[in-house]
């Protein structure tokens, strides 16, 4: 095996200012190629761009492990050659190994093997610290996979919030975003949440696992083949956070 790694953390320092303590976040980057045998087509790559939040508080130690098990969760493939990798680096080595053992069962398959992810920080209050959370993956075929989550933590303690935390009512807050969604997509009051084409399970709208939490905006995402087909892509609702604010139990 003969890759290629290159690794820099861009020094990019700024500050959050949550429960009279100052957070300090650095950006790192990882980029890893593979130099073996890939004349026919682009070699593969794995880029990844994340924060950490530097010191030894418990919150530090616990937004970054979130953020290290997402980072590696996305890398670890079902057929990984060496699963439960402990490292970034690690697994974007083993995501690379697996490429050779793709192309030597499928080599009529593959003719781009990547993945991309990020991880960056999108909201802050003195209760609640967000970050989104990306990745698309490809390992042949007809495409990737790619999707949005939200890590929302207490910034006390690091621990990610639920949105039953989040929100002081979660059915209010339920009721509020299917009125949104329905206007959003058109159906009305009197139709089936699932008569336009969506999945929503019973028949009955529900919230999507994470909600993102931006400076003047709320997103409400559901990622491909959760309430819809590949086709549809991911769907969406944005709505001001001015509007969803009076609905939340934490400042």
């Amino acid at each position: 095996m003969n890759t290629k790694l290159s690794m820099f953390i861009l020094v990019m320092t700024f500050f959050i200012s949550c429960n009279k303590d100052t957070h300090v976040f650095t950006s790192e980057t990882i980029t890893e190629v593979f130099n073996g045998n890939c004349k026919a087509e682009t070699c593969p790559e794995v880029s990844v761009d994340y924060i950490i939040l530097k010191g030894n508080k418990p919150i530090s130690k616990k937004i970054n492990s979130s953020i290290h098990s997402f980072i590696i969760n996305s890398l670890e493939l079902e057929d990984s050659i060496n699963p439960q990798s402990e490292t970034i680096v690690e697994a974007a080595n083993n995501f690379l190994l697996n490429y050779e053992k793709d192309k030597a069962e499928f080599p009529d398959l593959i003719s781009e093997y990547f993945a991309e992810i990020s991880v960056c920080q999108t909201y802050s209050t003195n209760s609640l610290l967000s970050f989104e959370l990306q990745q698309y993956i490809f390992t042949g075929g007809a495409h990737g996979y790619g999707s949005i989550t939200f890590l929302n933590c207490n910034t006390t303690n690091g621990e990610q919030l639920s949105t039953k935390e989040i929100f002081k009512n979660e059915k209010e807050f339920r009721d509020f975003v299917e009125i949104l969604f329905r206007k959003e997509y058109s159906i009305s009051s009197n139709e089936s949440i699932n008569s336009s084409g969506f999945w929503f399970e019973n028949d009955t709208f529900h919230l999507p696992e994470t909600i993102g939490f931006y400076e003047e905006e709320v997103i409400i995402l559901y990622n491909q083949y959760e309430i819809a087909s590949y086709v549809s892509g991911p769907i969406e609702l944005t709505i001001p956070l001015e509007d969803v604010l009076p609905y939340m139990a934490i400042d």
